[in-house]
């Protein structure tokens, strides 16, 4: 092993010996004291800042000698309050496995779900003001500036337009039936085709499906041609292009003014042609649905035609119709066995029972037949009498009484329940 060596080293100025030249070495630097607390190198000052000078002697060369760190007071020992010396260390408590953080649970209206465009976009809905009486009394009270609510009969009423006037999501058809003359069905008809119009809007349609000849034509109002389905059967072919338009189907149908609804009457002659079939049938359903959204169906007296078959394949919505009779009612309840027996249990499970009463209820049995279809279908209701309606003459809806109105608004109300 060499010995240490004391002097200077090869190349390295002593103190107060000349600064060497560019060409010399450099003196090292004085090595920095480490930090008492970190044993890391203080940063090195600010270049900007002047230095604190420093009192003592320094080298030739005019640059302070740090001071070395002076020894530090003994520091106390810690220890957790819970551990003392002598005994033995604590185990460090068990860490909870890491969870993501969730949404923020005061987000959203339900809490925990953070909000959505749907959210947003509900700010938009305006509440419905409160209702207030337009009818009766509680209308004229209101007059004076009073703010009371409909009564029983007028929140009734609201509640059978608001059905009547819901989106059924498509085209629906209902189809009215008794294989009994006599049995209401054009009337029944004309009764809901008016009042789905004038409580919704047009594109409504009442259709007189009978396979010879009926009467849906000559109870409703008439228009500047007599043309009837035949008429358009016979010129189907301009409507099964892109051509068809609303504007040419109007030379077949005939509409109804106030009635807001349009008729496609059935041949009016009885020397007509052939019946109708089941494809004649679909062929003009297929025209009709481009322009109407409901389309109401009178039927003839024959269940085994191909076109009253065809129709109840179609129906969305059966209407049983029936005079206040017991040959009306028993009839009808013979319908209902033969379409049960074809497969078609749904339709009168579903159907509605339509009861129109006479003049004078003397000698009917109406309990019996309200309990019977009542057993049978979803609704049984009544029409009560109507003069305008026992003449014979085109039907108005302008000319009905208002309990006559009300009531076929009750019985539009359960149609458009199950559509």
């Amino acid at each position: 092993m060499q010995p240490p060596r004391t002097g200077p080293l090869p190349g390295l100025a002593e103190a107060g010996d000349p600064q060497p030249g560019p060409h010399h070495a450099q003196a090292p630097q004085t090595p920095r004291p480490l930090a008492a607390d970190t044993g890391r190198p203080p940063l090195d000052p600010d270049p900007h800042t002047p230095p604190t000078p420093q009192t003592g002697a320094g080298p030739a060369t005019g640059s302070v000698a740090p001071t070395p760190p002076g020894p530090f007071p003994p520091q106390p020992a810690w220890y957790p309050p819970s551990w003392q010396p002598g005994a033995a260390r604590p185990e460090p408590a068990a860490q909870p496995p890491y969870q993501p953080a969730g949404p923020d649970p005061s987000w959203g209206p339900e809490g925990g779900t953070p909000p959505t465009a749907e959210d947003f976009a509900r700010r938009r809905q305006v509440r419905p003001a409160e209702p207030v009486a337009t009818m009766g009394v509680r209308a004229v009270v209101n007059k004076v500036g009073l703010r009371l609510p409909p009564g029983r009969h007028e929140q009734e009423l609201r509640r059978d337009i608001e059905m009547v006037r819901r989106n059924f999501g498509g085209l629906r058809q209902v189809t009215v039936v008794n294989p009994k003359g006599g049995a209401g069905k054009t009337v029944a008809i004309l009764l809901l085709a008016m009042t789905f119009g004038q409580k919704r809007g047009g594109y409504v349609l009442a259709w007189d499906n009978n396979e010879t000849q009926g009467t849906l034509g000559m109870r409703a109002q008439q228009d500047f041609h007599s043309r009837t389905v035949r008429d358009m059967l016979r010129d189907l072919g301009q409507f099964q292009s892109a051509h068809g338009r609303v504007g040419d189907l109007s030379q077949y149908v005939r509409s109804q003014g106030e009635g807001m609804f349009d008729v496609l009457a059935s041949d009016e002659s009885a020397t007509g042609g052939e019946m109708l079939t089941a494809a004649a049938f679909a062929e003009i359903r297929e025209v009709v649905s481009r322009f109407y959204k409901l389309i109401f169906v009178d039927t003839g007296n024959n269940v085994r035609a191909q076109n009253w078959q065809a129709a109840m394949d179609a129906t969305d919505q059966l209407v049983v119709t029936m005079s206040a009779r017991n040959d009306s009612a028993e009839t009808a309840a013979r319908m209902l066995d033969h379409l049960e027996q074809s497969g078609r249990q749904r339709l009168v499970r579903q159907a509605v029972t339509v009861v129109s009463m006479p003049p004078s209820r003397k000698e009917i049995d109406l309990p019996a037949i309200q309990q019977h279809f009542a057993a049978r279908t979803r609704a049984v209701l009544l029409a009560p009498y109507e003069r305008l309606i026992d003449t014979g003459e085109p039907i108005r809806y302008g000319g009905l009484s208002s309990a006559t109105r009300d009531a076929w608004l009750k019985i539009a109300a359960a149609v458009a329940e199950g559509l």
